[in-house]
């Protein structure tokens, strides 16, 4: 059985903050997940079932010569306020993963580049396969078993030195690598993440692990992956989040400033973490693609961004709002128009309880 030594000391080389080893068989995880799917907790998340949902059971399914799992986590935490200290204003909020460069670029070439290094270490007949969250794996449980962290109560992998800030990456590789042990749960009884969540997204299960995400109420999932209209009734609880959440790892206390690793790379810095809310929503669909090309914002879509910006100008009550939210209810899209019109009739009934008093 070879040494994962030198592999880890390569990963770290590459930049990676974490690393470790797991058996390419399935997790204990797995036996949830069809309960997941079942109870419907992927909303309409489609390339979550089915075949490529049969397939995150496990990893051979991906590359059946695979005998293990490299697992690595590479930080993207800056030294920036969190989302519970954020004062909105005239701003809106974008999850912090997605404040600098695709993670998935950057975390498949150095991957690549590890996986190269493997084949000329270990021979050219040793087979790897990259995966960087597209693939159907099961990504925290895997990670989990190679050491990496713990699965929290907001269903985040989290180590006890950095923290949750990271993104996780993989190898698969035909080399049968001793496994590492598994991180222990401590999160103790601490629930400040299931409190915070403004919309109960956190649900607890009873079987299997203690909570799961149910993402039919969760802002990362209205905000990001929902095509079409956000819930009505959900609406005023996105607040003045543009794309994705983070208040589940805001509040975490293995997240604290004073406990969590920041990382100083360039790729992860605050280029679009407070959007102004006006500019955004005058952003042409070209204007769009250009500023945000090559970031995670561009999953949103442009007429889902800009559903966001109008439920988050309507959230803010600020009249001063009106002008560009009625341009926004004149769009050619539907959904931009909906939620423009929703945002005017929030700032219509604000303005006028205000009038009242």
């Amino acid at each position: 059985m070879p040494d994962s030594g030198p592999i880890k000391a390569r990963a770290r080389e590459l930049g990676f903050d974490l690393v470790g080893v797991a058996p390419a068989g399935p997790t204990p995880e797995a036996a949830f997940y069809p309960e997941w799917l079942r109870r419907g907790f992927h909303g309409r998340m489609a390339y979550l079932e089915g075949r490529r949902g049969e397939m995150r059971g496990d990893s051979r399914t991906l590359m059946p010569s695979a005998r293990s799992v490299i697992c690595v986590g590479l930080v993207y935490n800056t030294p920036e306020p969190y989302s519970t200290e954020f004062e909105p204003d005239l701003e809106g909020w974008v999850s912090r993963y997605a404040w600098g460069e695709d993670y998935h670029g950057v975390l498949g070439e150095r991957l690549r580049s590890l996986a190269d290094w493997i084949r000329s270490r270990y021979g050219l007949d040793v087979r790897c396969k990259v995966c960087v969250d597209t693939s159907p794996l099961l990504e925290r449980a895997y990670a989990s078993r190679a050491g990496l962290g713990w699965i929290g109560r907001n269903t985040c992998l989290i180590d006890e030195r950095l923290g949750s800030w990271y993104f996780l990456g993989e190898i698969l590789t035909s080399l049968d690598l001793p496994p590492d042990d598994p991180a222990p749960f401590r999160c103790g009884t601490c629930r400040r993440c299931i409190d915070a969540c403004p919309t109960d997204a956190l649900v607890e299960i009873g079987e299997g692990p203690s909570h799961a995400l149910d993402s039919r109420r969760c802002i990362s999932y209205w905000t990001i992956e929902l095509r079409g209209p956000i819930p009505e009734e959900h609406r005023e609880s996105v607040g003045q989040h543009l794309f994705g959440c983070d208040i589940c790892q805001d509040v975490c206390p293995w997240n604290s400033p004073r406990r969590a690793a920041v990382t100083d790379d360039p790729a992860f810095g605050p280029s679009h973490a407070r959007p102004r809310l006006s500019e955004a929503a005058g952003l042409s669909e070209e204007e769009f693609d250009e500023r945000y090309a090559g970031t995670p914002i561009e999953r949103s879509r442009y007429t889902g961004f800009l559903r966001n910006v109008a439920v988050a100008m309507g959230n803010s009550a600020d009249p001063g709002f009106r002008p560009a939210l009625q341009r926004l209810a004149r769009s050619e899209y539907a959904v931009v128009r909906e939620h423009a019109r929703w945002a005017l009739g929030r700032i219509a009934a604000a303005v006028g309880a205000d009038d009242a008093v």
